[in-house]
């Protein structure tokens, strides 16, 4: 079955922000919770994953909202990443209610950044904007009538 997902990437705080997400959003994580870099087996093709890396987190996912997955890795710069937030990426929620989108957003916009205050838009959405206190930025867009 086809999905779309989001991967983020983090200078070593995934596990702090993905547990963040979930205060936020509710569930468990998908499949065994958090991988580590010390969870990769060994393999002659690859080189040793450095010991100030082996706790960092190679991949979680987080199912959120009608099940869309939010995924996740540490990006170590001495396994040549080197994480660059920017504005090139929101990350688009439609709760299916005002009050669950006033809810999210206040928790999500929390010690972050609101963009836009949520409103109700020209297009008939209540639509508001934020960026969270990891730089990820969101936005709202819930199209209950009331």
């Amino acid at each position: 079955m086809s999905r779309v997902s989001i991967y983020l990437n983090f200078p070593g705080n995934t596990e702090e922000v993905f547990n963040f997400y979930k205060s936020v959003f509710g569930g468990e994580f998908d499949g065994d919770g958090f991988n580590r870099y010390r969870d990769i087996p060994p393999s002659e093709e690859m080189p040793p994953v450095a010991p100030s890396d082996l706790d960092l987190i190679m991949h979680v996912s987080l199912t959120i909202l009608g099940g869309f997955v939010l995924m996740g890795t540490d990006a170590p710069e001495s396994m040549g990443f080197k994480v660059n937030f920017g504005n090139n990426i929101h990350i688009n929620i439609e709760p299916d209610t005002k009050s669950e989108t006033k809810k999210l957003f206040s928790a999500l916009s929390q010690g972050g950044q609101v963009t836009m205050e949520l409103m109700d838009m020209f297009w008939g959405a209540y639509y508001g904007s934020c960026t969270d206190k990891y730089g990820v930025q969101w936005m709202f867009n819930c199209t209950e009538k009331s």
